[in-house]
């Protein structure tokens, strides 16, 4: 073998070489885009997962906000509503107490006078005669029906 072959030899040693490194080298970079793609794609399906969930919270965002609205304005017709019944209960508050001032006390005089009549003529009409009738000898006794004494006595 003469010097140009051995040369040859040598550099077809180390093309060979150089070869196999840059095939295992490309196997390698094979795998890492494989587990790269694999990554990126798994980004992306929780990505697309993110957005349909972010989208179906500001549908509910903006539905409940709909709802709102109209409670909101509903309390504002309530409000009003009350406002205009308040006023109405103050111009009736301001009648009933002239009302009751003004016949207040003598609807109750009255009433309590009516009352006392009522007592009394129960308390004659179930009392016997021979109490009603007044003893020159013995203390007047009351139309009630002994009532005080039994009354004293239970003290």
């Amino acid at each position: 073998m003469n010097a140009d072959q051995l040369a040859a030899l040598i550099a077809a040693s180390f093309f060979a070489v150089g070869v196999c490194a840059g095939v295992y080298v490309l196997i390698r970079l094979a795998r890492l885009i494989t587990a790269a793609t694999v990554l990126v794609t798994s980004y992306q399906a929780g990505a697309d997962d993110l957005m349909r969930r972010a989208r179906t919270a500001v549908d509910l965002a903006d539905e409940q906000l709909a709802r709102t609205g109209a409670l909101t304005q509903s309390v504002e017709q309530v409000s009003a509503s009350m406002s205009e019944l308040s006023e109405q209960v103050s111009a009736v508050a301001g009648t009933a107490r002239l009302i009751a001032n003004g016949l207040g006390t003598p609807v109750l005089r009255l009433a309590a006078a009516g009352h006392g009549v009522r007592r009394a003529l129960a308390i004659r009409r179930s009392a016997p005669a021979s109490q009603l009738v007044r003893r020159d000898d013995q203390a007047p006794r009351r139309a009630l029906g002994g009532r005080e004494t039994r009354h004293r006595a239970r003290r």
